[in-house]
């Protein structure tokens, strides 16, 4: 990034606890069951998903200019998050209106890149990833939304290695 602050002091929430209850909360054993041999299952089903999982999955990712948690920053939530068959909408809220077009290699593009790699990363191949800026949340809405999903331009970020080290950074748990 270019060390320009575009949000020096955002307003920061308290975290929600997880719904989930991971296997240990539940009372199952963390280590791998030699005595359980699930079934193999039929290539054509699919497990499940929701949006509390999807949520899950991208609640912690840091913001690039802040030591909090787009949670926590009310960048991401469960409410902006809608499934489809196979597809993916996530919708996200700028803490500003107005990372510009020539720095959307700040905030707005660093959530989003974070988003989908932690998805990319989580999720089966079969799922198509959308991304978007909350209606009304930025001053060039559409013409953010256009560069968001541009796979080329994701591509290209993926290859540079001091926006991946950002990256990873992001995507290291807050706190």
């Amino acid at each position: 990034m270019n060390g320009e602050i575009f949000n020096a002091n955002p307003t920061v929430y308290a975290s929600k606890r997880s719904t989930r209850k991971s296997k240990f909360e539940a009372g199952q054993s963390l280590w791998i069951d030699e005595q359980y041999q699930p079934e193999l299952s039929n290539e054509s089903e699919v497990e499940p998903i929701d949006e509390d999982e999807i949520f899950d999955l991208i609640r912690s990712i840091a913001d690039p200019e802040h030591p909090n948690s787009l949670e926590e920053l009310r960048v991401v939530s469960v409410e902006q998050i809608e499934l489809g068959d196979n597809h993916i909408m996530v919708e996200f809220t700028p803490t500003v209106p107005h990372c510009g077009m020539s720095t959307l290699i700040g905030e707005c593009f660093y959530n989003r890149l974070s988003i989908r790699v932690r998805l990319m990363r989580s999720l089966p191949q079969r799922f198509k990833v959308d991304i978007r800026v909350k209606p009304g949340s930025h001053q060039s809405e559409l013409a953010v939304n256009k560069q968001l999903n541009d796979k080329e331009r994701v591509a290209a970020a993926l290859e540079n290695p001091a926006l991946v080290e950002t990256l990873e950074k992001c995507l290291e748990p807050v706190g």
